[in-house]
């Protein structure tokens, strides 16, 4: 079972665990940031089922020995245009799939995010790291959405003894990113498509950890099936750093364009550093990264490229 399994991640993710044979995969989306076409491939196996559904609505899942929760905006433009239903999804909808995972005698990895560090006053962040988060501004619905996501999972697990685990995702991109979610990489790659400077806020000094999708599908797939006693919540995420600007020139040299900037006032809580520690995933998962971002980068862009974004411009 995926839950946000029509969205950037969750279909990325269908798609590698179709890849063995001898799993059935069932996908929940209500499709308000998911896209169908995003499940294009999957919808053309047997083995796949695709359930058009609230999660935070359902009264009791479809049965699974193995859930992986990703249900939920994500995206700053995403999440602020819907601040109750992003609390729903992580308090109501976590509820159902921890529920649905324990009358099943289930494994579960729910997804948590780096944003509930907040503005982080300890870089690079440890999951020892308790945040530094505003539980009443304009992003709180999602970092508190996902702390409180975090503090039911722990409380299952505690309770019931359920085998529950909790994964931190940093900053990830790649294809089937959607355009309009507002992130760093997809503004970046929309708006050097069309010719237009690059929106910086800030001055560009902020950092951020870019992890390319196939490896943070590959960190939640070795997360699930790691030893029960496997310590989490667990980082996943690239711990390379880069500044905001650093970025734009990394993505307008594979565009091929200026590098040309207008900068504008840092956004409300928006963190100033932002960087994984992940000493666990590579302690308990022999995991890290592989894709270096500018590798990644090029695969992105090809997708935006054949979107039809910037067609017609003119130079």
């Amino acid at each position: 079972m995926v839950t946000g399994a029509a969205g950037f991640l969750g279909s990325h993710l269908v798609d590698r665990l179709l890849e063995r044979r001898s799993n059935e995969v069932t996908g929940i989306d209500n499709f308000v940031t998911g896209r169908e076409q995003n499940l294009r491939e999957a919808l053309e196996s047997p083995r796949f089922r695709s359930v058009r559904a609230d999660l935070s609505r359902l009264a009791r899942l479809p049965r699974a020995d193995r859930y992986f929760h990703l249900a939920s905006p994500a995206s700053p433009v995403a999440y602020q245009r819907d601040p109750v239903g992003t609390l729903l999804v992580n308090s109501t909808g976590t509820q159902r799939v921890l529920e649905s995972a324990r009358r099943a005698d289930a494994r579960v990895v729910v997804a948590s995010t780096s944003e509930v560090y907040g503005d982080p006053e300890v870089h690079p962040q440890p999951e020892g790291y308790w945040g530094h988060v505003n539980p009443v501004g304009v992003r709180s619905c999602y970092d508190e959405g996902k702390r409180y996501l975090e503090a039911l999972s722990a409380a299952y697990r505690r309770h019931y003894g359920l085998d529950v685990r909790i994964v931190r995702i940093f900053n990830t991109y790649g294809p089937r990113m959607d355009p309009r979610d507002g992130r760093i990489v997809s503004n970046f790659i929309v708006q050097g498509l069309r010719g237009e400077p690059f929106t910086i806020y800030g001055r560009g000094t902020q950092t951020r950890a870019f992890c390319y999708v196939s490896d943070l599908v590959r960190g939640l797939e070795l997360l699930m099936e790691a030893r029960r006693d496997v310590p989490t919540p667990m980082n996943l995420g690239n711990p390379r750093e880069f500044t905001v600007r650093k970025a734009a020139e990394v993505i307008a040299r594979t565009l091929d364009v200026p590098m040309r900037a207008v900068f504008r006032p840092l956004p409300e809580d928006d963190p100033k550093q932002r960087v994984p520690v992940i000493r666990l995933a590579r302690k308990h998962l022999g995991w890290s990264p592989r894709i270096p971002f500018e590798e990644g980068i090029r695969s992105t862009v090809e997708y935006f490229r054949t979107l039809g974004i910037g067609r017609g411009r003119r130079s």
